[in-house]
């Protein structure tokens, strides 16, 4: 069991390690947005609609840790 939290804590790292920064996740989800709008096709509208769940995805984890590292600092003074 101490084998699979290690490992799926090696791949939250990495994967926050390659997540993309928040302002550039908001502009991508605007050009996304924009493109769905003058989109005549449903099915790459779907497609771009499920890149966008993701990358809401992504940014809500990001929020989530900065989150929780600003609650850190409150309570210790310090960023740990």
């Amino acid at each position: 069991m101490a084998g699979r939290t290690k490992s799926k804590e090696i791949n939250t790292e990495a994967s926050e390690e390659s997540r993309k920064p928040l302002n550039e996740v908001f502009s991508e989800l605007d050009e996304l947005i924009e493109k769905m709008e003058n989109e005549d096709s449903l099915e790459k509208t779907f497609e771009m609609y499920k890149k966008g769940v993701g990358l809401l995805k992504d940014a809500g984890e990001s929020i989530d840790k900065i989150e929780k590292q600003v609650k850190v600092l409150d309570e210790d003074g310090i960023l740990s």
